[in-house]
């Protein structure tokens, strides 16, 4: 029952996809601003807080989304080791085959392995979800700019609904979701997982931890492209002086 619980909350998450389009006809909302670590030219993955996101992820948003651009080997790029990145990758089952006999048969994740989808076709999640179908996270927080804060502002924006806000039977009130009124409940709950780092998970913590992790999946490349920019820029910068003397000095013999 309480994976069911987690499974059916952790839904909520997969909104953030089809929300986007329904802010536009409805009033701005101004989301929460969090200084994210991995922002601007020489900002960083914060490593500890994705590898807690990743905790939240296969704990509370597996039992419905899943990563499937996303190999288990890639995350040796958060810190994780060999041993742990096989340990990971050895939960899961895969269809593998067909062996000497022409048989299909089950077998444990490899490293090269991507994420599995918690369901066997979009027909069963859609079953499983009351007719919506989960989108996948890999690429959710691309989805459009600052998607960071406005993810991070719906997992904390569950509120009691105001007096004067009629809220359906079956929703609940959300402070940043078009027109307020939430299908799904909160995914999160304080101390919803045990981090293994001994970190308080509270419901903030939590949000902004699989916040980071999901940037990280979106683009775990970002930080060698950032190095690769700057160094392209200090090459330009150089190459620039270098043709300002040699520009000086062809000038200085004419004259």
């Amino acid at each position: 029952m309480l994976k069911l619980i987690k499974s059916l909350s952790a839904a909520a998450l997969l909104s953030v996809v089809a929300i986007s389009g329904a802010h536009a006809a409805g009033a701005a909302i101004e989301y929460k601003s969090v200084d994210w670590s991995h922002e601007g030219p020489f900002g960083t993955y914060d490593r500890a807080a994705a590898q807690r996101g990743l905790q939240v992820y296969r704990e509370v948003c597996a039992g419905c989304h899943s990563l499937e651009q996303v190999s288990f080997r890639t995350l040796a790029d958060l810190g994780f080791t060999e041993d742990e990145i096989k340990a990971i990758a050895a939960e899961g089952t895969y269809m593998d085959g067909p062996n000497d006999e022409g048989d299909m048969f089950e077998r444990a994740g490899k490293p090269f392995d991507k994420f599995p989808s918690p369901f066997a076709n979009e027909k069963a999640a859609r079953a499983s979800n009351g007719g919506a179908f989960p989108p996948d996270l890999s690429l959710i927080v691309k989805a459009r700019p600052g998607f960071e804060n406005y993810l991070y502002s719906l997992l904390t924006g569950y509120e009691d609904a105001p007096e004067d806000h009629k809220l359906p039977a079956g929703m609940a009130y959300n402070a940043y979701f078009a027109g307020h009124n939430i299908a799904m409940p909160a995914p999160l709950a304080e101390d919803g997982v045990e981090y293994a780092d001994g970190t308080k998970a509270s419901v903030d913590q939590m949000a902004k931890d699989v916040t980071v992790f999901l940037a990280w999946a979106a683009e775990p490349k970002l930080e060698e492209r950032k190095n690769m920019g700057l160094k392209v820029i200090l090459f330009l910068l150089l190459l620039g002086g270098i043709f300002y003397a040699a520009k000086r000095k062809v000038w200085s013999d004419l004259h």
